[in-house]
């Protein structure tokens, strides 16, 4: 049985012509929406060539500000990244600990930082390096972002973590303790290996979602990063606000793919090395399934 019986009946004739009736309907009102909006930007003088020739003519454009903006773009998500995994997974084995005192107080850090908005976290961090700190001006904001996008996203990443070992058969930790492993040993060398594919969508998601959120720093911090050139490319080139954020637009939808796609074929290599259990781990934010469900 396929996965779209298991929801639902198959559509009959009717149903079928009456979905391709809202399909094309649809993509009219889609049609419409777009010339209108189409039709607005030209009386605004938003299409005149000389808003968009250049991002193609002029590469001073692409050196002088969109590429040192991506780079802090890159720079800040990097260094998230890089922080943001190990803790995560450090607090989601933590929450699965037996003792009370680790499993407790490992919660609460999680369930706290995971309610607090994570631009809050960088108003909150960029004060407390101004204060408590001697961290220059110049780096302050890259600071605040990182804190504040380590502190939320390992919170994420730790609830992640804990829904992919709590996938895993009760059979592999039942058989590792038979051989007489400690649960230490269990949970690096046959629990996390196992459970790293069912997490990796879920992960995947939540890397692209701190590439996106290091424009926060950049619209309330300061920080040069991507985003923030938009200001600075509209008032050297004419007031070119709409074509500047198409542009940076389409440049964070290319890295977003780069990275979705990267992880997509990460994770068919471990599906295919046979370290997967089949389970598919929701993602924690939006309340869905990412991925596939197929087994092994």
């Amino acid at each position: 049985m396929s996965a779209t019986s298991v929801l639902y009946d198959s559509p009959g004739t009717r149903a079928k012509r009456r979905n391709i009736l809202y399909t094309i309907v649809f993509l009219v009102l889609f049609a419409l929406a777009a010339w209108w909006v189409l039709v607005q930007m030209a009386d605004k003088n938003q299409l005149a060539s000389e808003k968009w020739s250049p991002f193609v003519t002029d590469s001073k454009v692409w050196t002088t500000y969109l590429l040192p903006g991506l780079g802090e773009t890159l720079k800040a998500a990097a260094l998230s990244i890089v922080i943001a995994l190990p803790f995560g997974a450090l607090l989601g084995i933590g929450r699965l600990s037996d003792h009370s005192w680790v499993r407790v107080p490992v919660g609460a850090v999680v369930e706290f930082f995971r309610s607090i908005p994570v631009l809050l976290m960088m108003v909150f961090a960029a004060q407390a390096y101004a204060q408590f700190t001697n961290v220059s001006s110049d780096m302050r904001p890259l600071y605040a972002v990182v804190t504040g996008l380590v502190l939320y996203n390992a919170s994420v990443i730790a609830e992640i973590v804990r829904a992919g070992i709590l996938t895993l058969p009760n059979g592999q930790t039942d058989a590792a303790k038979a051989i007489g492993m400690r649960k230490g040993q269990t949970m690096a060398y046959v629990l996390l290996p196992q459970a790293v594919t069912a997490m990796l969508p879920a992960l995947v998601s939540q890397l692209v979602v701190i590439v996106k959120d290091t424009a926060l720093g950049g619209a309330i911090l300061g920080l040069s990063e991507l985003l923030s050139q938009n200001r600075t490319i509209t008032a050297n080139y004419g007031a070119n606000t709409i074509a500047t954020l198409v542009v940076i637009a389409l440049i964070y939808i290319v890295l977003n793919f780069i990275l979705t796609t990267f992880a997509g074929w990460l994770e068919q290599r471990l599906r295919r090395g046979k370290k997967s259990t089949g389970a598919v781990i929701p993602n924690v934010n939006a309340g869905t399934y990412v991925g596939d469900s197929s087994g092994i």
